[in-house]
């Protein structure tokens, strides 16, 4: 999973990285609020672990701000010393999914991490996603390319929304199989296959391919003018 962690308690933050990055997880962190909404907002993330006491933006705030004003459902997960109920009440009155009192185990986060993510079925966002000439509407799935529509099957289209969600970014062939099979393919032919057709559909519909291989690495969508 790509996970953020908004933390400001430098001990806290490294533990919660380098446990997670050592599981295979894709992380980043904040250490303020401001910063971490803006990461928030302008990166796609699978899941976001919260404190509360944050510098600039307190957790609540940042939390109500993700889910009314940006309108992401990117899962939450709040990590806090405060225990009483009625701060685990506020938690989930502004959006948070799964609430969890410090001081907590390392091994609990990422289950808790896990659950959130198979309970969201790997939805990251409701927004119409937008690049370039491309258009994609995870409600129904519709993908519009230089404004002709694209048919495609599902793998092709998660492919191409994980793409969406951060043009530009280089995904990796072992980030691309995890998040669209559920773990690294024991052969790089399964996407291949799928990343020939996404790409072949694309230029059908909009005479160019807006994806680049980048060698050895992986892929990245790219704009118009970049081709």
């Amino acid at each position: 999973m790509h996970i953020l962690i908004i933390e400001d308690d430098p001990a806290i933050a490294t533990n919660l990285y380098d446990f997670l990055e050592a599981r295979g997880h894709s992380v980043d962190a904040a250490a303020d609020g401001i910063t971490g909404l803006h990461l928030a907002v302008t990166q796609r993330f699978d899941g976001i672990l919260l404190d509360l006491g944050l510098p600039g933006m307190d957790g609540i705030m940042l939390c109500r701000k993700l889910r009314q004003e940006a309108n992401l459902d990117t899962p939450v997960l709040m990590l806090t010393a405060r225990d009483t109920l009625t701060d685990k009440l506020k938690g989930f009155d502004c959006g948070a999914d799964d609430y969890l009192v410090k001081p907590f185990a390392l091994k609990e986060v990422e289950a808790r991490l896990v659950a959130m993510h198979k309970r969201h079925g790997g939805k990251v966002t409701s927004r119409t996603l937008e690049s370039d000439d491309l258009t994609f509407d995870p409600k129904t799935l519709s993908v519009r390319f230089a404004g002709a529509s694209v048919k495609l099957p599902p793998k092709c289209i998660r492919l191409l929304a994980l793409m969406m969600g951060e043009p530009g970014r280089v995904f990796s062939r072992r980030e691309l199989e995890s998040e669209v099979w559920g773990d690294a393919q024991g052969t790089s032919d399964t996407l291949r296959s799928h990343m020939h057709e996404l790409r072949r559909a694309l230029t059908r519909a909009g005479g160019y391919d807006p994806i680049e291989t980048v060698h050895g690495l992986g892929y990245r969508l790219i704009s118009r003018a970049g081709i």
